[in-house]
């Protein structure tokens, strides 16, 4: 009988389908070191004896794609559908960071391709150390796009981002006798794994030419466009994932091509040069991110980019919009664009052009259309980096939308004549044309007029417009303004680049906070306990103890991992005030060469970041720090107390080991410069106490963490601005300061430049008699705020106090937070649940129905 029970389970068992995960969707360790070995040999072509690290790594990111790929097509089936509203991210610049890391965090299977990977007798940081960044962007406001794109994914938000695919990245930094020297950012060298060509999916961008009036058999006035050239846009797709979630929405970038690369005539005629002369004149467009736009040649380069991927991404819209049965007329009520920056502001007009000219819609219906469409992101409160173009630049390439800016000129200065009768002033000041011996088109005017809603990027940056950059716009449109202070992802820059850390916080609070980092607060019970205390100072000794061997590989410099870590990483710039940090270094050296037994806090100063190639004050204060570091370094008297270091090549990857291992933030811009800041916001959540000015997000993020766990030094912005109103001359402040005056003399006598008095001039000069950004006024205010930095440091256990109440109340500042507000307050979309279709070998037969191409 017994025996009769095992043969009927026996039977059942046989009977029973094998369950067996499909290789490309499965997350089983055995599952993933068959894709990878399989990816290894049938995708790079290659076995164990012949492959390189890079081959290592594009199998294992194919494999790690194919389980992007079901999420991915699904979304976009779940998303194509005519009631979904589609958020459509406008930016010039994209600044993902490395794909690999990212997605395996967002999966949910980093432990599992670890063990893989190991077991196949591989490393996985050395794996995903091999990848490229792609370098699409300056810094942060690109940044801030690639965060934004991580939140509407993981809060299953339909979104499309739009952008160019540079071939050519933001240079590579490399340091040269203390000067910057840029390299080539060869980012697509070995091959992009994460993207896929859509070339089924291009459109055709016009420009230079004229124009030509007519009226159409209806009698209506219209005109046509007769273009000089005509270029391809080639979209290259790239599925950007929600964490742990079915959701992957798509980064669309679009390269420049000929619509003919190779012209028979010219070669048949003897012309070799001019057979392919179009090929590369197109193609020059998505060559490189931002050429400098000094000279003339640079500027129309960078209006062509801007025009291009804002009209190819304008036409996928519309083409998309109507693919799933749209009226154009109804645009707004399925797609939200956002302007990141003027950049993309060219696209009111062009929205307007396609609308008018292409597709037979009134003007008055057209603009209604825009303006409910379009909303815009200003980034900036310095005037010089508000857009505008010469006239005759932008009429000789945009004929056409040069007529249509004039046309919503006209109609829109009536309104403000309306509104404010005999206001000349207001008129000059709100057109969006720029009177004087050379006339220019104002691209934020532009973006005001033509969109529904305007928002700064932190609460002091929105009132700045209001009150000043944008006033009159504030005063015509009130309702149109809003703030939305910047956020940034949690899952990069804690979970991925400070794993221990997001460990300590998981064990200790749960791991709710990874979608919701509002629950960070629960760590501050902890703030006081002595056992948390040491596991949180532990891991960040460890994070700078890995800075350190980093340091020393990369620049021969050793540092102690015991010292303070004082970090300032981010853009040059004469605003952001790297050279008031190096006057603080040189007060310090001072101090140690004047007593040399003098007790200070050890100390590692640490800088990091690009200066535009034609930026040459932004260069010299580079220069500057390495001439410094190299007097400080090397001076016995010294005794390794300080440490100065430049650390060369500033981008995401730096960015991931850095943040973790910052104990002091520098956020020193003039109060009133930095819109708000993505930077100040990372160190903060890593555990950095912060020392900074009243600027930008700082403001807040000391409302959050507590005026007593934040270092504030400097004049406000309110003091700032009746400073310059009263007459600010930098020399009195030199003249009354002993200390103060024997550092500018030291940059003035050459000591700090192996005896060259001309090094540092222009610097100097700049400093005593202009002083723009008010380093000499700051200059007392913030020796004594550092002074007082390094009295806390040496009680670690206030120290550590303070540096957990800092994390623990970072929670605004998530990404996430910032994506609600947005989809609430300006775009009105909401989630869409995204159901995992599964791709089953076994019935995978294909039914295919006819669809037209616009699928894509």
């Amino acid at each position: 009988m017994a025996k009769d029970k095992s043969d009927k389970k026996t039977a059942a068992a046989a009977a029973a389908p094998v369950q067996i995960e499909d290789d490309r969707t499965g997350l089983s360790v055995e599952t993933l070191k068959r894709a990878f070995a399989d990816n290894l040999f049938y995708i790079q072509g290659k076995n164990a004896d012949i492959a390189t690290l890079n081959d290592y790594y594009m199998a294992l990111a194919y494999t790690v794609r194919d389980r992007l790929l079901q999420r991915w097509l699904s979304t976009i089936k779940a998303q194509l559908k005519p009631e979904v509203k589609v958020v459509y991210y406008l930016s010039a610049e994209f600044l993902m960071g490395p794909h690999l890391g990212n997605n395996l965090v967002s999966l949910g299977i980093y432990d599992q391709v670890r063990q893989a990977i190991q077991e196949s007798g591989l490393n996985l940081e050395e794996l995903i150390a091999q990848e490229e960044e792609p370098g699409l962007g300056n810094g942060g406001l690109g940044r801030l796009a690639a965060c934004y794109l991580d939140s509407l994914a993981a809060l299953e938000i339909p979104a499309v981002g739009y952008g160019l695919r540079y071939e050519f990245g933001i240079f590579d930094q490399e340091i040269r006798d203390g000067w910057q020297v840029e390299i080539t950012d060869k980012w697509l060298r070995y091959g992009n794994p994460w993207e896929i060509a859509r070339p089924e999916a291009t459109v055709e961008v016009k420009l230079g030419g004229h124009t030509e009036a007519f009226v159409d058999g209806a009698g209506r006035y219209r005109v046509r466009w007769i273009p000089e050239r005509t270029i391809v846009g080639v979209p290259y797709d790239t599925p950007v994932l929600g964490f742990k979630n079915n959701a992957a929405n798509t980064l669309r970038l679009w390269k420049a091509e000929a619509p003919e690369s190779f012209d028979f005539q010219a070669f048949n005629l003897g012309d070799y040069y001019g057979a392919v002369n179009a090929k590369m004149y197109s193609e020059n467009i998505s060559k490189v991110l931002y050429p400098n736009d000094e000279p003339l040649q640079g500027r129309e380069l960078r209006l062509e980019q801007q025009f291009f991927f804002v009209s190819c991404s304008l036409q996928d819209i519309i083409r998309r919009h109507l693919y799933v049965g749209g009226k154009l007329e109804d645009l707004h009520n399925s797609a939200a664009i956002q302007l990141n920056d003027t950049h993309p502001s060219i696209g009111i007009a062009e929205l307007m052009r396609l609308l008018v000219d292409e597709h037979n819609i009134d003007w008055d219906t057209a603009w209604q259309i825009t303006q409910n469409t379009f909303a815009y992101t200003n980034h900036t409160l310095l005037p010089e980096a508000l857009e505008r173009w010469p006239l005759s630049l932008f009429g000789s390439l945009l004929p056409r939308h040069l007529e249509i800016i004039f046309e919503i000129n006209r109609r829109f200065l009536q309104e403000v004549s309306a509104k404010f009768p005999g206001d000349t002033g207001r008129l000059a000041r709100l057109s969006l044309i720029q009177e004087g011996p050379e006339k220019f088109v104002r691209m934020a005017h532009l973006a005001s007029a033509g969109s529904h809603a305007i928002n700064g990027v932190a609460a002091l940056h929105s009132e700045l417009l209001k009150r000043d950059v944008l006033r009159d716009f504030y005063e015509l449109s009130p309702e149109k303004f809003s703030n939305k202070t910047n956020g940034v992802t949690p899952r990069r820059w804690i979970m991925l680049s400070n794993p221990e850390l997001a460990f300590l916080i998981s064990e200790s609070i749960g791991d709710g906070w990874i979608k919701n980092l509002g629950e960070l607060r629960e760590l501050e019970r902890f703030a006081n306990d002595k056992e948390f205390q040491s596991r949180w100072r532990q891991i960040k000794l460890n994070n700078k103890t890995n800075l350190a061997e980093y340091i020393r590989k990369r620049t021969g410099l050793v540092v102690d991992p015991h010292s303070l870590f004082d970090i300032q990483v981010k853009r040059i710039h004469e605003y952001k005030r790297q050279h008031l940090n190096v006057l603080y270094i040189i007060t310090l050296y001072n101090r140690l060469k004047q007593n040399p037994e003098l007790e200070i806090t050890p100390r590692t100063f640490i800088f990091g970041g690009k200066a535009a190639p034609g930026y040459f004050m932004a260069k010299l204060i580079i220069k500057l720090i390495n001439s410094v570091a190299d007097v400080v370094n090397n001076d016995p008297d010294v005794g390794g107390r300080l440490k100065v270091v430049f650390l060369p090549d500033y981008n995401v990857t730096f960015g991931q080991r850095v943040y973790p291992a910052a104990e002091l933030s520098e956020q020193i811009s003039t109060a009133g410069k930095e819109a708000s800041g993505t930077g100040n916001m990372k160190f903060s959540m890593n555990g950095a106490l912060t020392i900074g000015t009243l600027d930008g997000a700082n403001v807040e993020i000391r409302e959050e963490a507590g005026e007593e766990n934040f270092f504030l030094f400097g004049l406000t912005t309110e003091e700032v601005y009746a400073l310059k109103a009263r007459g600010y001359n930098p020399r009195d402040y030199y003249n009354g300061n002993p200390a103060l005056r024997q550092v500018i003399d030291q940059l003035a006598s050459g000591v700090l430049s192996s005896g060259e008095t001309h090094l540092f001039a222009p610097l100097v000069d700049h400093l005593l008699n202009r002083d723009e950004y008010l380093l000499l006024a700051d200059y007392q205010s913030y020796v004594e705020c550092q002074d007082r930095v390094g009295e806390a440091y040496r009680d670690q256990e206030h120290w550590t106090r303070m540096s957990i109440l800092n994390s623990a109340r970072m929670g605004k500042f998530s990404s996430d937070r910032a994506i609600r507000e947005y989809c609430e307050d300006i775009w009105g979309a909401v989630a869409v649940d995204v159901v995992l279709e599964e791709y089953v070998q076994a019935t995978a037969g294909l039914a295919v129905k006819p669809q037209p191409v616009a699928a894509t």
